[in-house]
């Protein structure tokens, strides 16, 4: 397996790690590694590989068979060796701003509280898709209290719930057409905020920052009608 680094520290930014296999379609397993794969609307992080002799571009990052993380080159190029020591280098300003706008998303889906049907992360934007029968009404009302809680300075942390525990409580889950991820025996929840000022606890198996301010101001894209009750609600950075 690989051990994601990023699950303890999504800060981390480098680390050496130990090439451990080569998929046929010409993919890159390490022991262990600070990029994200590809997953629940998350894009995979893209970086640099280095060691002794060679360097390359890693376009993206993908789950692989059981745990393992894959890393895909930028272009063909030659591997390093099963068992080099290689060094990994994310695209740092890429990957901090998925984390922005990933935990944004988190804040909408309380703005919004409808279950959500769908979701995309990009670096200058996001969306999620609403099981909502009308279109929401006052477009500067929703834009300002997203904002609003991300002045609050909330800080952003994890927990971790059994599977038993996670079906006991059902409301927890916020999206309807992806569940969290199982076959582990728990479950990981990002908690928003604590105490009286908390404002959102659900799973997520992705990357956010430490503290709501640090999303920075953000605006209301588009609201459109996706079908008969679906509305898709982007957000962009205000910047």
């Amino acid at each position: 397996m690989t051990e994601p680094l990023f699950r303890d520290d999504a800060y981390l930014r480098e680390a050496e790690a130990r090439v451990t296999a080569h998929t046929p379609e010409g993919g890159i397993v390490l022991d262990r590694t600070v990029f994200y794969a590809k997953g629940g609307g998350q894009p995979g992080d893209s970086g640099r590989l280095a060691w002794p002799g060679g360097a390359l571009e890693i376009a993206t990052a993908v789950k692989g068979d059981g745990d393992d993380i894959v890393l895909v080159p930028a272009e063909p190029t030659p591997l390093p060796p099963v068992g080099t020591m290689v060094q990994q280098t994310l695209d740092w300003d890429r990957r901090h701003r998925h984390m922005r706008i990933h935990t944004a998303l988190h804040l909408l889906s309380v703005v919004l509280p409808y279950g959500v049907t769908g979701g995309a992360i990009a670096a200058d934007r996001g969306r999620l898709d609403f099981n909502m029968p009308e279109a929401p009404g006052d477009r500067d009302a929703i834009e300002a209290r997203l904002n609003a809680l991300v002045d609050l300075d909330l800080p952003v942390t994890e927990d971790w719930i059994t599977e038993a525990d996670l079906d006991a409580r059902p409301e927890l889950v916020k999206t309807m057409s992806v569940s969290p991820p199982r076959g582990q025996g728990r479950v990981r929840l990002v908690r928003i905020g604590h105490g009286d000022a908390q404002v959102d606890l659900q799973p997520c198996g992705g990357t956010h920052v430490a503290r709501t301010a640090e999303i920075g101001a953000l605006k209301l894209g588009k609201l459109e009608n996706k079908g008969k009750q679906n509305r898709r609600v982007t957000i962009l950075f205000d910047d």
